[in-house]
């Protein structure tokens, strides 16, 4: 990976990494660290879209891996958890709504819930379009954080030196992204309280 003029190049082509978190998330490993790694590699903007397309992909693959392939085992993990049962219930009656307000306002672990949603009744497009609009805020906040990481770690070997008025637009931004993803995280899971 280089710099040039300000913004990143990463040396691999965005399907590897795609492919990558995509097998994370079927093989059950937290795509927070890759979410980060997104914002080093990619910078901001891109490295936002690059996770929220293979977020959603993997969540979409755990999802029909859950539902086709493993029903008992996840049936059996999720088995006695009340959270759960109402979630369920929630989703037989409202569908990509419920699956939005989970993803906004996350009450189970990402890898887990994309296998538990596999055996609800909401469809795999209802499933699909919410998952990815509702994992947007939470990416953009990773990958701003994780690029913001970066910058600082390239000020340690010799890259590019932002100017004062830079680093302050960036906390700026940084600061409003994550106020924005934590309020609308508190309205979805009043939300979703109301719904469950």
């Amino acid at each position: 990976m280089r710099v040039v003029g300000g913004s990143r190049v990463a040396g691999r082509p965005p399907f590897i990494f795609i492919a990558i978190y995509i097998a994370a998330c079927v093989l059950f490993i937290p795509g927070s660290i890759l979410t980060l790694g997104a914002g080093v590699l990619f910078g901001v903007v891109k490295g936002s879209l690059i996770v929220s397309v293979a977020a959603t992909l993997g969540a979409t693959c755990a999802f029909l891996v859950g539902r086709y392939f493993t029903r008992e085992w996840v049936a059996k993990k999720i088995e006695g958890n009340p959270k759960f049962k109402a979630i369920d219930e929630a989703v037989a009656r409202e569908g990509w709504k419920i699956v939005g307000l989970v993803r906004l306002s996350p009450i189970f672990p990402f890898n887990l819930l994309n296998y538990a949603f596999g055996l609800t009744k909401v469809s795999l497009r209802d499933y699909f379009l919410a998952s990815w609009i509702g994992m947007m805020p939470g990416t953009v906040m990773y990958v701003y954080i994780g690029s913001l990481a970066g910058d600082l770690a390239r000020l340690g070997v010799g890259g590019r030196s932002r100017t004062g008025a830079e680093w302050g637009l960036y906390i700026v931004g940084l600061i409003a992204t994550v106020a924005v993803t934590v309020y609308v995280t508190r309205l979805a899971r009043k939300a979703l309280e109301k719904k469950v």
